[in-house]
């Protein structure tokens, strides 16, 4: 009987490996996604009638979160009924196209911040558009979100049944 030659046995070892690798590469691509489905479930947005009702589904967090625009550049809404105006984590300010205004003391969940006033030329979500909408740049957000407040939400009629929302225009 002859011997496995060391060649043939390393080779075998690597495929092993790659296999491995791919396998778990698989596992974490399906883990994010499901991940990502759970905090923003309106990814792909529902959008009723003649365009004039957004359907969002809420987030396991409890929280309405959506995919809109700012002056034409992607981002991700939270709606926040408890917000006064839209509020920008200051690090986004310039790629969206946002002048910092006058500072601004705001009180948050998180305590008081110094913010700068801004307003936002350009605001769609699914098929709402509303311009010059008042904002301010904040700099203790953290993350990328965007929390969409009443200077937005007061121009929409929203219903809520489960874990629903529907968001229409005044009227509509």
């Amino acid at each position: 009987m002859d011997k496995p030659d060391p060649t043939q046995r390393r080779l075998g070892r690597g495929m092993i490996a790659i296999a491995w690798i791919v396998a778990l590469g698989l596992l974490w691509m399906a883990f994010e996604d499901v991940l990502e489905r759970g905090h923003n479930p309106n990814r792909d947005l529902s959008v009723v009638g003649s365009g004039t009702e957004l359907v969002l589904k809420r987030n396991r967090f409890g929280h309405y979160v959506a995919p809109g625009t700012i002056n034409g550049q992607a981002v991700t809404f939270l709606l926040d009924t408890g917000a006064t105006q839209v509020s920008v984590p200051a690090h986004l300010g310039q790629a969206l196209g946002l002048r910092a205004g006058a500072p601004a003391q705001v009180i948050t969940a998180n305590g008081a911040v110094t913010v700068r006033a801004t307003t936002i030329d350009d605001l769609r979500l699914g098929p709402f558009r509303v311009s010059g909408v008042r904002g301010h740049l904040n700099p203790g957000m953290r993350d990328d979100q965007i929390l969409l407040g009443m200077s937005v939400l007061k121009q929409l009629e929203f219903t809520q049944r489960g874990d629903t929302l529907t968001l229409r225009v005044h009227g509509g």
